[in-house]
């Protein structure tokens, strides 16, 4: 899964390349994002692309096993391939309405690799995309204020030693579909991007989350 990604674009220059305005100031900026922080997705609303600051995760609600009281919600970042049409699950009803799929803007993501305690962190980019964009969905909360995950599939070969799931991500040409068409031809957009495309670099940089916002931050 992916809980890491950064995004080295200004505002301006992501706004430019989506061809997205931007309706709303925001205290969010771009770099490094954590899941539960907040981060960019670029939407489909009425008059054209928006680009919006939104928190990394759906909220998933569970109740504590001594007590039987509702724990704090916890962040779902990634959402499987293989549930996105799955009946009763918590991913259908966003990916069945174009208007809730998003483009997530990102330069890089992370993975965590190394032994437990010593993790170390693995950035992944797409040679031929700087400045990519990774299959999202987006939803309203109670909780956090409007909110997204990531779409995430079976990872190509060559990257299992890092990871077995990879986040989709979106030739240029493909990014009208996924925030317009049914869901039978979004989901034809849901597959690996070609290794050939990815490249790895792998860092001595701790991979740690505490880092990490304990809670999201408003905007």
């Amino acid at each position: 899964m992916c809980n890491l990604i950064t995004l080295k674009a200004s505002v301006d220059e992501v706004a430019s390349y989506f061809k997205a305005r931007r309706p709303k100031p925001t205290n969010a900026s771009p770099g490094e994002v954590w899941k539960g922080g907040t981060g960019f997705v670029v939407r489909e609303v009425a008059g054209g692309r928006q680009i919006d600051a939104m928190v990394w995760g759906f909220p998933r609600h569970s109740l504590n096993k001594r007590t039987g009281q509702p724990n704090k919600p916890t962040h779902v970042n990634n959402a499987r391939d293989d549930k996105l049409m799955s009946p009763y699950n918590m991913w259908r009803e966003w990916f069945l309405q174009p208007a809730h799929r998003c483009l997530i803007p990102i330069s890089a993501f992370a993975e965590a690799v190394g032994p437990a305690g010593q993790m170390t962190r693995a950035w992944i980019s797409i040679a031929d995309q700087p400045l990519a964009a990774c299959a999202g969905l987006w939803r309203p909360t109670d909780e956090w204020g409007d909110s997204y995950t990531m779409v995430m599939v079976d990872a190509v070969p060559e990257m299992l030693d890092i990871h077995d799931r990879m986040p989709v991500i979106l030739r240029h040409r493909d990014h009208d579909a996924w925030l317009h068409a049914p869901a039978e031809q979004a989901m034809a957009l849901v597959a690996k991007y070609p290794a050939s495309s990815l490249v790895v670099q792998r860092t001595s940089d701790p991979w740690s989350a505490a880092s990490a916002p304990t809670s999201p931050r408003l905007i």
